[in-house]
C-alpha cells in the first residue's frame, strides 16, 4: 500500500476521478494504491466464487457486486474498496447513492467484508476492524495467505492465517484458522471452506 498524493481529496472528488479504478481507495482524504498482485487477486477470486456458490445454493438474497465502495463516514474523506463484498439485496432500495453510483454508506446493506492482506496488514487488522464495527458489518473476514501480519494479530511463528470477526453487540470477536482447518462462518454456517482451497497454485 503506497499513498500517492500530498493534496488531500474529498470523497467527491474521489469518486469522481478514480470510481471506476479498483487500484485505489482513500483514507482521510489521502490516495491510497493497494498494489493489487496477481496472487493477491488469485485469493480474492477464489473466494469470491466459493461464497458466490454458497448464496446461489442457499438461496439467500445477497449478492457480490463486481465493483463496490464502503463510504464509511459522511464526515470523513474516508472510501472503501474490499477485496470481496456482500450485499443485501432487499434493503438496497434504503441506499442513498446505489441508484447513480455503487456506493455503499449503511452497515445493514453489507453481509460481509473481505480483505486479502497485502502489504497493507496495518490497516486490515487495526482501522478496518474499527471502522467495520462502528459501521455495524456482522462478519469480516481477513485473509492473511502470506502470513504478513505482526504476531500481535497471527502469532507466532508467523504463517498463513485466515481470521473471523464477528460482531456481538458492537465489538467484533475474533476465530483464526490455519492451513488444514474448516473454517467455520456464524454468517454462512453451511460453507465448506479451508484456507488450503483458496491459495495460489
Amino acid at each position: 500500500m503506497t499513498y500517492i498524493s500530498s493534496k488531500t481529496l474529498s470523497f467527491e472528488n474521489f469518486l469522481y476521478q478514480y470510481r471506476d479504478n479498483h487500484r485505489y481507495e482513500l483514507a482521510d482524504g489521502e490516495l491510497i494504491d493497494m498494489e493489487p498482485t496477481g496472487p493477491h487477486e488469485t485469493v480474492s477470486g477464489k473466494l469470491a466464487t466459493q461464497v458466490g456458490i454458497y448464496l446461489v445454493a442457499e438461496k439467500l438474497p445477497w449478492f457480490i457486486p463486481r465493483n463496490c465502495l464502503i463510504y464509511p463516514f459522511a464526515d470523513v474523506a474516508t472510501a472503501r474498496r474490499p477485496d470481496v463484498v456482500v450485499l443485501d439485496e432487499t434493503v438496497l432500495d434504503r441506499e442513498p447513492l446505489w441508484e447513480r453510483e455503487p456506493v455503499i454508506t449503511l452497515g445493514r446493506s453489507i453481509q460481509l467484508v473481505v480483505e486479502v492482506v497485502s502489504t497493507n496488514w496495518e490497516t486490515d487488522y487495526a482501522r478496518k476492524v474499527e471502522e467495520y464495527a462502528l459501521l455495524g458489518i456482522s462478519e469480516y473476514w481477513i485473509v492473511d495467505y502470506r502470513g504478513l501480519g505482526g504476531v500481535a494479530f497471527i502469532g507466532k511463528p508467523k504463517q498463513p492465517t485466515f481470521t473471523v470477526y464477528q460482531l456481538v453487540e458492537d465489538t467484533y470477536t475474533q476465530q483464526q484458522y490455519r492451513l488444514n482447518q474448516s473454517i467455520n462462518s456464524p454468517l454462512l454456517p453451511r460453507l465448506q471452506l479451508c484456507l488450503d482451497d483458496i491459495l495460489p497454485r
